[in-house]
């Protein structure tokens, strides 16, 4: 959930906070969507430690000399359906790969700028409605 629906459930609460029905609808289908990110960070945890340890096997391949290293990762991307087909998919995947290198390195020259007390940040807070607030 973002911060904005967090907000407008703590609005609803305090609109309605002689309402229980109301509070309890709120609070299940908070925990729905608790066990829903939990369940997609595990998954994206689980992919994580896989493509992880297929890039590991396929250097300590290319360090021991093996015929084909690249054939531990070439695997896990094609289980993901990640293997570029294309030459278009090959070159847009190059372009990301560039970007994201640059990103990373903007990021590292000037960590300060995405925080938010330096007033960058990853996302803006936003507030709309007058029984809104943010903590500061």
């Amino acid at each position: 959930m973002t911060r904005s629906e967090y907000d407008d459930i703590r609005a609803h609460i305090d609109a309605e906070a002689d309402c229980p029905g109301d509070l309890l609808r709120v609070a299940r289908s908070l925990l729905s969507d608790l066990e829903d990110a939990r369940m997609r960070e595990a998954t994206l945890r689980a992919y994580y430690l896989r493509l992880l340890t297929a890039a590991r096997a396929t250097v300590a391949a290319d360090t021991a000399g093996y015929p084909a290293p690249l054939t531990f990762l070439t695997e896990e991307l094609a289980k993901r359906g990640q293997l570029p087909s294309t030459e278009d998919e090959v070159n847009r995947i190059l372009a990301d790969a560039r970007t994201a290198a640059a990103l990373l390195a903007a990021l590292e020259r000037n960590p300060r700028a995405t925080t938010p007390a330096a007033g960058g940040g990853v996302r803006a807070r936003r507030c709309a409605g007058t029984s809104r607030s943010l903590p500061r």
